[in-house]
């Protein structure tokens, strides 16, 4: 449901990418130095991290950037991301990525669950599995 194929090549317009996918209490992430360093700062803080593989060009990611936003808005103790897959093509390969939007729950830079594509409930169910099992006692 919602997903692109993975683009070879790039119309070179990247510009209004930053400001659809970032926002809330996402950061976007646009070298492997950076997705290093938020690993090891979420590993630090005890955070889950959500991460966001997207294209600009993708309708469907478009689609879903601005529930995305919200729901890091909804929960800051998790450590949400997004990759360009275009900007770093080489790193997201080493992700297996597909399609995209792609997300990944990660737990000290392993992870711990996927969704391909755009799809809101399924991602807020994730999402709620994920803090309810970091948060047990919690109602």
């Amino acid at each position: 449901m919602g997903s692109c194929l993975a683009k070879s090549t790039s119309d070179g317009d990247d510009s209004e990418h930053n400001v659809e996918f970032a926002g809330g209490n996402v950061q976007l992430i646009t070298t492997k130095e950076s997705w290093e360093q938020k690993l090891a700062e979420a590993k630090r803080d005890g955070k889950i991290v959500v991460a966001n593989f997207s294209a600009a060009w993708c309708g469907p990611c478009k689609m879903i950037a601005p529930f995305y936003v919200e729901l890091s808005e909804k929960h800051p103790s998790l450590m949400f991301l997004t990759v360009d897959v275009d900007e770093l093509t080489e790193f997201s390969t080493t992700w297996d990525i597909k399609a995209t939007p792609t997300f990944f729950f990660l737990k000290d830079g392993q992870q711990v669950d996927k969704l391909v594509g755009a799809n809101k409930p399924e991602l807020q169910k994730k999402m709620i599995a994920i803090l309810d099992s970091e948060n047990p006692c919690e109602t």
